[in-house]
């Protein structure tokens, strides 16, 4: 089978939601030789693209988007099983760390970007809700990722996205990680105001943007 009848195969299977389709086009794409990272960018992740394109489309929901996105990491997991540390790095988007804000129990939103920013090849480490700021500086100096995302779901909760830029201000290390924040009653100028990086309205929009920090941070290295 041809390279582009593989990745049009693992890009099917993630539309379709087929986890058993996604594992033997990833075995197809291994057995032919084809390079994992391709298989990921230019198969599975477009396929993951489209159904989130659906999902803030209304088209689909929830369960679809966690449908699809078991069969993308079943896809992945074949993919990368045999890939050596340091390939996977490689082929990694960035090392993100998501948190709903102190105070702040809601969690269905931040687990979909979560779930959006995995299948888009990122590594994300989730700490949960109500997770307090100095527990958020100190796991993010601690694992060295480069964005942390912090969701607020609630007006009251909001002042807890401006205590971690101070906190991290405060302990000098700030300018190591890239902000981006969310949640219902979060704007952009709000975001602004409080000076983080970057702002989202939607879980697609939190892809790209996280995207664009990704692209920022490595060109100041």
């Amino acid at each position: 089978m041809s390279q582009r009848k593989i990745l049009a195969k693992l890009r099917k299977a993630v539309e379709q939601m087929e986890a058993p389709l996604a594992e033997r086009a990833a075995r197809e794409a291994v057995a032919a030789g084809l390079d994992p990272v391709v298989a990921i960018n230019e198969g599975l992740a477009l396929g993951m693209k489209k159904v989130s394109e659906l999902f803030d489309e209304g088209e689909v929901f929830v369960p679809h988007l966690l449908v699809a996105a078991e069969a993308f990491e079943s896809g992945v997991a074949i993919l990368t099983e045999s890939m050596p540390l340091e390939t996977r790095a490689q082929a990694s988007q960035g090392r993100v760390l998501i948190h709903t804000v102190q105070g702040d129990i809601h969690d269905i939103g931040k687990n979909i970007v979560k779930t959006m920013l995995a299948t888009s090849g990122f590594e994300v480490i989730d700490l949960g809700r109500d997770v307090p700021v100095e527990t958020v500086a100190a796991k993010a100096q601690e694992l060295a990722v480069d964005i942390i995302v912090g969701a607020a779901l609630m007006t009251t909760t909001m002042p807890a996205q401006r205590e971690l830029v101070e906190c991290l201000r405060e302990k000098g290390i700030r300018q190591q990680f890239k902000l981006l924040f969310g949640g219902t009653p979060v704007s952009r100028e709000w975001v602004s105001q409080i000076g983080a990086d970057g702002y989202a309205d939607s879980a697609s929009a939190a892809i790209e943007v996280a995207r664009t920090l990704m692209a920022e941070k490595r060109a100041r290295r």
